[in-house]
């Protein structure tokens, strides 16, 4: 009796916090503008910084909208910044992005973006849209003058998530 309780009360619960949620999503704007293009509105990111505060990315994301939320976004665009706050000519900012797109066969095809910037305090401008796009993810990193992330920054740590498809 008291797991159905706590069951019926989990429940009422999540009605009651996304309720407000589905009826905004729902709700048509107030200017007569379609829903498809209020849902491509520019979704803010960030600032999110390296380990010691050593680099800095913030920016925006906007995705298409969709009917089916089992579908991937036919385009996403990400835009934004990455700043080095290290202090050394040697090391730099990075803004490495991970995003998973629909293949032809069906599958899932994981594509790496990353943006350097080695000039202290000066922010480099980024911007790229992938089609089909199931995920999106971040990782802001500082390390060495490269040609690409080392290791580390790929591996250790976590991603932060962007974009998620709706399952």
């Amino acid at each position: 009796m008291n797991t159905a309780r706590a069951l019926a009360g989990f429940s009422i619960a999540g009605a009651m916090v996304l309720a407000p949620a589905a009826a905004h999503a729902t709700a048509g704007p107030a200017t007569g503008t379609s829903d498809a293009r209020a849902a491509q509105a520019a979704a803010q990111w960030g600032p999110h910084h390296a380990a010691g505060r050593r680099a800095k990315a913030a920016g925006s994301l906007t995705a298409t909208a969709k009917d089916d939320p089992g579908k991937p976004a036919d385009r996403v665009t990400v835009t934004g910044s990455v700043t080095d706050l290290t202090v050394g000519s040697s090391t730099c900012g990075w803004a490495v992005f991970r995003v998973s797109t629909a293949d032809a066969t069906g599958g899932v095809t994981l594509k790496q973006r990353s943006y350097r910037t080695c000039t202290h305090g000066k922010p480099l401008k980024f911007a790229f849209s992938h089609k089909k796009v199931y995920h999106v993810e971040l990782k802001v990193c500082a390390g060495a003058k490269a040609a690409k992330p080392s290791l580390t920054c790929l591996y250790a740590g976590t991603w932060k998530p962007l974009y998620t498809y709706y399952a």
